[in-house]
């Protein structure tokens, strides 16, 4: 899990973010977090490709829709603080591109 403080960064940002925490979601299963996600229009942040790949493959599969999935591969962004500034960029990079009912893997900016 990223930490808050990526959500508030996102915030200040401009961008409606919210913790899975804030969501009131904390333990909930991969496809509850998906579909509340999906119900209110929000993308959803994610490491997991496995599970959530196949949740939303799931989903289109059944005729249903969602606002996107970006994954965030632990192998390119650190999951500390530090870490922020580069996921944060990826992020605005994301936003110009159309993820409804897309995954989108986040990249690292070349410098």
């Amino acid at each position: 899990m990223y930490p808050p403080a990526l959500a508030e960064a996102l915030r200040a940002d401009g961008i409606d973010a919210a913790t899975v925490a804030e969501r009131g979601l904390a333990g909930r299963s991969d496809p509850d977090v998906f579909a509340a996600g999906a119900a209110d229009g929000y993308v959803v942040l994610t490491e997991n490709v496995a599970d959530f790949a196949r949740i939303a493959a799931e989903r289109l599969t059944a005729g249903g829709h969602h606002p996107g999935v970006l994954m965030a591969l632990s192998s390119r962004f650190s999951r500390r603080p530090s870490g922020i500034p580069k996921i944060l960029e990826a992020i605005r990079a994301a936003a110009d591109e159309q993820v409804q009912d897309r995954l989108v893997y986040l990249q690292q900016r070349s410098r």
